[in-house]
């Protein structure tokens, strides 16, 4: 298939790119290149590439595609709180205008990365289907949940969105960030010899390796219609629902002489949820998940260590998402609104 893949420079973009690649996919790439000069500790698979803000997109640089695979959003919560209307903007009224082009332009199938941050809060202990009530506590999670609706809407017989809830995502990639929960453990315990969790420990996460979300992505693709259309899955891999103390637990274990510490009068956070992942086991049998936590922290310590990352720069903008926007409009390459205001962005 010839596939655009929006947000292709991102921290699961460029994964997702090379995984379409290998498994013979002709890809084109959409960003606004917001991280282009982020990650960096390994190297970016190259592909033609439109430099373009999702908001601008035009009907015809939908033309000529069999699928879109759309990632490019405000792409976490304390980003997206940023600017709450901002993000339904581009999140959510940005991806609508991109679906239905892409729908009145031909393309067959839209995979929408999605995200099992719906789920919310008060789920206690039970394992959550892609049939549980969903309830959103940020404005990222709100505009994922406003997205599948409309998407929900424009599905027809030539037009099939499928909507991949992904678990939060650890791991190496190109454009690597440090604020996602596994790879912030591991990072902070071999930057500064101490694990520092913001909460008491008790939340659960569901977690899933950068490269089986390319591989969700491929199967996704290669799989018939009737098994996609118009469904949504829970992205990730059978037993990897952790409470945040036991991710710490298994970093303190990776990285020897490091220390759990939890930071100030830490209380729970209210994000909390574990997800049942049988459907896109059932349903996409060629999905295989290689990944999970222990092998995937040893992963990423292995690749800071190797690349000598200290604390300020592993806390810096180019591991951090919301650090990198701020800086980005502090200095006025962005304005209030993202768009780009100064020459000589990042390339």
């Amino acid at each position: 298939m010839r596939v655009l893949v929006t947000g292709h420079e991102g921290y699961i973009g460029t994964v997702v790119v090379s995984t379409l690649r290998a498994a013979g996919h002709e890809v084109v790439g959409l960003d606004v290149g917001y991280f282009a000069d982020c990650g960096f500790l390994a190297p970016v698979e190259r592909v033609p590439q439109l430099r373009k803000d999702l908001r601008d997109v035009e009907p015809a640089d939908l033309q000529g595609f069999d699928a879109v695979a759309h990632l490019a959003a405000l792409c976490n919560d304390p980003l997206g709180d940023l600017d709450p209307g901002l993000t339904g903007a581009i999140n959510h009224g940005a991806s609508i205008q991109l679906a239905r082009m892409a729908r009145d332009a031909g393309v067959k199938r839209f995979l929408f990365a999605s995200s099992c941050s719906m789920y919310g809060a008060g789920h206690g202990e039970e394992l959550l289907t892609e049939q549980a009530p969903l309830a959103p506590l940020t404005a990222y999670a709100e505009s994922k949940v406003r997205v599948e609706e409309d998407l929900t809407r424009l599905a027809d017989g030539d037009f099939s969105p499928v909507y991949l809830r992904c678990a939060t995502a650890y791991g190496l990639s190109p454009r690597l960030r440090g604020d996602v929960v596994l790879n912030n453990l591991v990072g902070w315990a071999h930057t500064t010899g101490k694990i520092r969790i913001v909460s008491d420990g008790s939340p659960w996460r569901p977690i899933v390796h950068v490269e089986d979300i390319g591989r969700a992505y491929t199967a996704c693709l290669d799989a018939p219609r009737e098994a996609i259309h118009n469904e949504a899955f829970n992205i990730g891999r059978k037993g990897e629902n952790y409470q945040v103390r036991e991710l710490a637990d298994i970093v303190r274990e990776t990285v020897s002489g490091s220390v759990v510490e939890y930071a100030g009068a830490a209380g729970p956070d209210p994000r909390n949820y574990r997800v049942d992942f049988s459907k896109v086991e059932h349903r996409l049998p060629e999905f295989q998940p290689k990944w999970d936590a222990r092998s995937g922290a040893a992963e990423v310590y292995t690749a800071l260590k190797e690349h000598a990352i200290d604390r300020e720069t592993f806390l810096g903008r180019r591991f951090t998402r919301l650090a990198q926007i701020r800086q980005l409009r502090d200095t006025g390459f962005l304005d209030h609104e993202l768009r780009w205001a100064r020459v000589g962005v990042p390339a």
